[in-house]
């Protein structure tokens, strides 16, 4: 029930009774239960949930399990019909094992995560058999249950003139301490979504400026203080490494700079920092076309932390929070910055630009120098950074580096939480010396060495942090999607690690 607020709380509880029970006359009504497998794998260990509904049912849900075998593997779905008169379908999904050994070295909670794909399975099973209605148990984790049931089924189809209606997802049965849960879960999945939703939208209809302006309709009414900076004033801050990023584009730059202030007064605020690039062409050093489509989500890192502040301001996290985002696009054109260029950052410090497709780093470099003008707690920036995270990580985690380790480990214990890991990455001298040690610049936008590309960047971004100010960096290139094997997610950008960060703050407010 943290940081629902109670009039918030009442709001969302009274909602959720209302959809306690949908109409009988409905067709469509479906319900998703769960069983676990029996500790010696020997047929079906039914939810508290589930046995309350078989009792109901005369046992027939009991009898339809043990008719399909009596075995329900994890993450599997059996749909059954016509059990009882309310619920005209019931999806009954395999949960695993009830009491799994753990296993520090994957560093995650498994059994949230066995909810998230239970909830998710059963959702996604009902809505391909047609029933838009549908209840989920509460899995006695309901929070995950809302997670999994809702990014189970959103799906990316903004631009299609036939949509897929999306099913309406309620919580089965809500308690005042279940239904505050859910909605939890609701709010997290709801971020995350927007995140995906802003990551796959094609680059021609989220330029920085309409950016700009949906950040404006989303987080205003939610308290959320929006200023869209313009190139001018990224001038009057004497920006040079941003702006040279922006150059070779007609659409104008926009640094755009988030405020929620629900935090104790005096209290130094949290700063997050997302790369917002709408679209990477590679400028003069221009990607292969091959999967350049995908570049209309270089600016996931602004995406996850819109998405973190929104899901924050839902929560009524009392956290001071500021979040940065300066949105270009990196085009190619005669105005472009050329490889070989120098570039003086907010800092003075002099940057060779040898190539222009390492370009998130120095829009985050200006971000960077820039937010140490709130005197922060800590800092962190999310970009979709590097190729090497991904050849490093795959999809599995988002690459992390940080100067404190008490940070990062309150991060990856958000991760496990999530079930959207990370990995700490080393942030070694050695790295540094790669794009520092020049005698007639301060700095290259790449390392001299071979290898560690996300390493090097990393050093980079570094010299740009508020110093004596604890500082992460999270690379987030290799889960950004459109691949992706959660299995809760469908084909698209992922929105990760929205969840994550939302948890990590929290933590922080909690003093964790």
């Amino acid at each position: 029930m943290a940081f629902l607020n109670s009039s918030r709380f009442l709001r969302l509880s009274l909602t959720a009774k209302v959809f306690t029970r949908f109409s009988s006359s409905n067709p469509r009504n479906g319900l998703v239960l769960g069983v676990y497998t029996d500790a010696d794998n020997n047929g079906v260990q039914m939810t508290p949930c589930a046995q309350k509904y078989n009792e109901c049912s005369n046992g027939k849900l009991m009898e339809q399990i043990r008719l399909a075998g009596n075995e329900v593997k994890a993450g599997k779905t059996f749909v059954f019909w016509g059990l009882d008169n309310e619920f005209q379908s019931v999806a009954v999904v395999g949960l695993g094992k009830k009491c799994e050994e753990s296993d520090d070295l994957e560093l995650i909670c498994r059994e949230k995560e066995a909810v998230r794909v239970a909830a998710s399975a059963g959702c996604r099973a009902l809505d391909a058999a047609g029933v838009k209605n549908i209840q989920v148990e509460n899995f006695s984790d309901p929070e995950s249950a809302a997670e999994g049931s809702l990014l189970g089924t959103w799906k990316f189809q903004e631009y299609k003139t036939k949509k897929e209606a999306p099913p309406q997802i309620a919580l089965f049965d809500p308690q005042e301490r279940t239904a505050c849960a859910w909605q939890r879960g609701v709010a997290k999945a709801d971020a995350q979504n927007l995140a995906r939703r802003l990551a796959d939208t094609p680059a021609n209809l989220l330029t920085p400026t309409i950016f700009a302006q949906r950040i404006q309709e989303l987080l205003a009414p939610l308290g959320v203080a929006v200023t869209v900076r313009d190139h001018k004033w990224a001038e009057q801050q004497r920006m040079g490494a941003f702006l040279s990023v922006s150059r070779g584009s007609t659409e104008p730059p926009k640094f755009v700079e988030l405020a929620l202030d629900r935090g104790g007064e005096g209290q130094a605020p949290y700063v997050l920092v997302g790369k917002g690039v709408t679209f990477d062409s590679g400028g003069i050093s221009l990607k292969p076309s091959a999967g350049m489509d995908e570049m209309r989500a270089d600016m996931g890192g602004a995406a996850s932390v819109v998405g973190t502040i929104f899901g924050l301001a839902q929560l009524g996290t009392p956290a001071n929070l500021r979040v940065l985002l300066p949105l270009t696009e990196n085009m190619p054109s005669g105005c472009a910055t050329k490889p070989g260029d120098v570039v003086t950052a907010r800092d003075g410090k002099t940057i060779c630009v040898d190539n222009t497709d390492a370009e998130g780093r120095l829009i985050l470099a200006d971000a960077l120098c820039y937010s140490a003008e709130f005197k922060p707690e800590w800092v962190l920036d999310v970009a979709t950074l590097t190729g090497a995270m991904r050849v490093a990580l795959g999809n599995a985690a988002t690459g992390v580096f940080s100067t404190s380790d008490r940070l990062y480990a309150a991060l990856q214990s958000a991760g496990s939480v999530t079930g959207d890991r990370v990995w700490r990455m080393p942030l070694w001298r050695h790295y540094t010396k790669q794009v520092a040690d020049h005698p007639a610049y301060d700095l290259n936008n790449v390392g001299k060495g071979k290898g560690g590309g996300s390493c090097t960047a990393a050093a980079f971004l570094r010299e740009f942090a508020p110093p004596h100010t604890p500082w992460l960096h999270l690379d987030i290139a290799g889960v950004m999607g459109p691949q992706d094997d959660t299995v809760y997610l469908h084909k698209g950008m992922t929105g990760r690690p929205t969840r994550t960060l939302i948890e990590f703050v929290e933590g922080q407010v909690r003093g964790g």
